[in-house]
């Protein structure tokens, strides 16, 4: 195992504790005239390229592309950061090494087209020399192979030795963002941790002992998809710096792991399960309480900012880390749940820094602990089967688990792969993963035909497309839905049309509510936009139709060459489609208070989509509402309504103080440093972008129409208002009406007894009428099997049963072993390609002349592609191939013959 020297870090020993080492640097910068942001959630808003926020840079990458703005050039923060997934991946690593996690902090500084190489480096020396007071003769810088500039920035305005700058390749020291994209060289700040100062050769090559602490990026090219750099018209400074990392090495010690940052949660764990941490690299105890404790601050901080486990994407992610933290805490000896207990833990070390800690405490406990005891239950009979499977490998003297064994465990007992690969390597075994993928791929080939196709999430930033250079809208739809335009931007996309206007009535999908429709209409073309969604700042209108107004004919939108420019126009938002969509918008606002309201505080918005049909609507909740809090929660919203109060819309509201007042914000929306906020008083209020009905008596009628579960821990709502409403309760009204006729019901006289005793004697009949048939079968199977041939004095029955179930054979197979003093038979039958067995056996043909009914059917079922087992007297199965029935029938008769002997 990899561990640092230890005996030069003990030697550095400064008084700042992790939050003063944070605090510092943001102090620094903001005397630095930056503007300190707050860390973006670690679910990343309207970027489909990512499971996770993974670098500082995230949260900007719109700047960076030109597509969005901010109202500062100048930045500070520190990031919340995951890396558990995709090529930026330290899963493997963590628990086994001194520096790596799936969570961590990045801290960093940004230039949006202000500052670059020089300032950047002489305050990145500044803060690390002068402030930090780290030894100047322990730092190296590394510069790109060709970059002069920062060489020289470094040689002639820092303290550092000339010999400590050294020059590295695209590898090690050329930033890029994806395959296109913006890009540049980058300079970072590595520390030798070395006893005698000999890092100099083990800078870049992966050594523990000589660490990189600062990446300083800079961004000044676009790559094209030909590979060619363009410079970039403005130039831009993107910076990262392990806090973990800095912090082992401010405070003097020689694993990140052994730092005040971790301290809280392993004296938490120790706590819990007796087990001191001793900070050894080897020691399986430590190991095991390294992996907890990572892994608790990744599963905390990502269900805090919304993230739910789940069996795909980054849910997935999130339930493996979880299964992989279980696992290890049987290393310590303990075998209930206990990530969720540390949950609190973290919230009281880190919530001042990350307040969403503290708020959504409660119900992140709640779900960890959910899904820890799920996984109990099946992890021990699970370990069972690892080790028969170990057993069997050892016995054939192999060293590795076979692919499909793998598979086995991960489908049937929801091991992750890594899961089983590490404990195999815990016993000195391999596992075949090209065996397991095929196993895995064969498996998804199946469901394939069986579901939609779902959209892959990719991490290394490829699939962000440009639409064009940066064209700002201006959004003016919360006060107009009509308005001339001018159009400033086309492009063709297959059969649509995509086009920019300086300014636009219509919203563009975000926060859960689709995009609206409408009309753009020139002089010479009326096009009608089907769906508005956003690309950075700018707000892009598809167009799907098109007619030409001085031909009178629709005609192709892919075919049209539409003036780029100022061409003048009119944007028309469809008021019918808009109106239905703001009903559905606020309904869900008034819903999720009357389910605060009714269910409790703990209830949270998940998640929500909103189109002119519907609403849906997800939220933490830990069981099925009953019909009873149903009720109550569609009553409320409706009482609501009927209140008829305003609803109010305030813009430009600084997020804190939003936040301060009680406003609510969601998971899946980003926020501005400025941010609308809606709300009903009394009622509601939310950060909210989306558009909404000025009074909630304009929603007329709110109706719940299915609660289900849609992850642990989370449920969903789907309700209809207004006029789609109206039309299922006059629908359902019109059937309640057609079913009393039917029933000839008078008056107020109930319905529903009335069928329930028309289905009593519906049941009862079908009863009546299976024991005839059930009669009449074994009156005809008694006459077959009287004139059966015997062998060796037992009367043998083979024989195909038209129109029989499953159970109609084993009533007839239980009552012909009595017909006869010594008999044995097997009865098939064959109803929508599904093959149902019977065998039965005699008390005399069992005792007397040793017929196991169990072992033919096992062997008669083979031939039907099916399995099934029973007693020596009775036994049944199933099979899903009919074409072999009569090899069956032919089976079972030699088998019979071969245990008469």
């Amino acid at each position: 195992m990899q561990q640092y020297n230890g005996r030069y870090c003990n030697k550095i020993k400064f008084s700042m504790n992790s939050r003063e080492i944070r605090q510092s640097f943001l102090d620094f910068f903001a005397q630095k005239g930056h503007t300190i942001v707050r860390s973006a959630p670690v679910i990343p808003a309207d970027d489909p390229t990512l499971l996770f926020t993974n670098a500082g840079m995230n949260q900007f990458k719109d700047v960076f592309l030109d597509k969005g703005t901010r109202p500062y050039n100048r930045a500070a923060d520190t990031q919340k950061c995951i890396r558990a997934s995709g090529k930026h991946n330290d899963l493997e690593d963590v628990g086994r090494d001194t520096y790596h996690h799936t969570f961590f902090e990045m801290l960093g500084n940004w230039s949006f087209g202000d500052y670059y190489k020089k300032e950047a480096i002489t305050w990145a020396w500044e803060l690390m020399t002068g402030v930090w007071k780290l030894p100047a003769d322990r730092l190296y810088a590394t510069v790109y192979q060709d970059d002069d500039e920062s060489f020289q920035i470094w040689k002639d305005h820092t303290s550092i030795s000339p010999e400590h700058i050294l020059r590295f390749g695209d590898k090690d020291n050329f930033w890029e963002m994806g395959e296109t994209g913006p890009c540049g060289p980058c300079s970072e700040i590595h520390i030798d941790l070395t006893d005698d100062a000999s890092g100099k050769s083990l800078v870049n090559v992966g050594d523990y002992r000589v660490i990189e602490l600062w990446n300083l990026v800079f961004i000044q090219y676009n790559r094209q998809s030909d590979g060619r750099l363009e410079p970039l018209p403005n130039k831009h400074v993107d910076t990262g710096m392990g806090f973990e990392r800095v912090a082992a090495v401010m405070q003097g010690k020689s694993s990140n792991y052994d730092t005040d940052v971790f301290k809280p949660l392993f004296d938490r764990i120790t706590e819990i399960t007796g087990v001191r941490y001793g900070a050894s690299m080897d020691e399986p105890h430590d190991i095991a309480m390294r992996v907890i404790a990572d892994h608790a601050r990744t599963l905390t901080f990502a269900l805090s900012d919304g993230a739910m486990p789940s069996n795909e994407g980054r849910g997935y992610v999130l339930r493996r880390i979880l299964r992989r933290a279980l696992r290890y805490s049987k290393n310590l000896g303990y075998n209930e749940p206990i990530l969720h207990q540390l949950v609190g833990t973290l919230a009281d070390s880190m919530g001042d820094v990350f307040p969403e800690l503290k708020k959504q405490r409660d119900t992140v406990s709640k779900i960890i602990r959910s899904e820890e005891e799920s996984f109990i239950v099946t992890l021990d009979r699970g370990i069972e089967i690892f080790n028969d499977v170990v057993s069997k490998v050892r016995s054939a003297k192999g060293t590795v688990i076979k692919g499909v064994d793998a598979f086995k465990l991960y489908d049937t007992y929801g091991f992750p792969f890594d899961l089983t690969r590490l404990m195999a390597s815990d016993e000195g075994l391999q596992v075949d993963g090209e065996g397991f993928e095929h196993c895995m791929q064969e498996q998804k080939t199946r469901a394939r035909a069986d579901r939609k196709e779902k959209h892959q999430i990719e991490e290394d930033g490829s699939q962000w497309l440009w639409f064009s250079d940066q064209h700002a809208t201006s959004f003016v739809g919360y006060e107009q839905l009509e308005l001339p335009v001018r159009i400033i931007a086309c492009k063709h996309a297959k059969e649509k049309l995509l086009i920019l206007l300086d300014k636009t009535p219509f919203y563009a999908e975000s926060g859960g509510q689709v995009g609206d429709r409408g009309w753009i209409e020139t002089a010479s073309y009326r096009l009608q936009v089907t769906d508005t969604v956003k690309d950075g700042d700018a707000i892009v209108h598809v167009v799907t139709a098109a007619f030409d107004k001085i031909l009178d004919t629709a005609v192709n939108p892919a075919d049209l060459t539409i003036d780029e420019g100022q061409l003048s126009a009119e944007a028309s938002v469809d008021h019918h489609i808009r109106q239905d969509t703001e009903r559905n918008h606020t309904a869900t606002h008034l819903l999720h208070g009357a389910l605060r309201r009714i269910l409790g505080q703990h209830v949270q918005q998940k998640g929500s989509y909103v189109n002119p049909e519907r609403l849906r609507f997800d939220f933490s909740h830990f069981s099925k509402m009953s019909d009873a809090e149903i009720a109550r929660v569609e009553a409320s919203v409706n009482e609501e309504i009927r209140r008829a109060e305003e609803v109010q819309k305030h813009a430009d509201i600084p997020y804190d103080d939003a936040i301060a007042k009680g406003a609510l914000a969601f998971f899946g929306d980003k926020y501005a440093d400025l941010v609308r906020v809606v709300e009903v008083p009394g009622i509601s209020v939310e950060l909210c972008g989306g558009t909404h009905v000025d009074n909630i008596g304009r929603i007329g009628l709110f109706k719940i129409v299915s609660e289900s579960s849609v992850a642990s821990g989370v449920r969903r709502i789907e309700a209809l208002t207004g006029k789609s409403a109206e039309k299922l309760l006059w629908q359902e009204y019109a059937e309640l009406q057609q079913i009393r006729q039917l029933l000839k019901a008078k008056g107020d006289e109930p319905v529903a007894s009335r069928i329930v005793e028309l289905m009593d004697a519906r049941k009862e009949l079908e009863k009546e009428l299976h024991e005839i048939r059930i009669g009449s079968l074994l009156q005809s199977l008694s006459v077959d099997l009287q004139s059966a041939p015997e062998v060796s004095g037992c009367k043998l029955l083979a024989k195909v049963v038209e129109g029989a179930d499953g159970d109609a054979l084993r009533s007839a197979g239980l009552a012909l072993r009595e017909a006869v003093p010594c008999a044995a038979g097997l009865l098939c039958s064959v109803q929508d390609g599904k093959v149902s067995l019977a065998v039965f056996a005699s008390d005399k043909a069992v005792k007397e002349l040793g017929i196991d009914a169990g072992k033919l059917i096992r062997e008669v079922a083979q031939h039907v592609q099916g399995g099934g087992g029973g007693k020596p007297e009775f036994a049944t199965a199933g099979g899903k191939n009919p074409d072999g029935v009569n090899k069956a029938l032919e089976a079972f008769t030699t088998a019979v013959k071969a245990q008469l002997g």
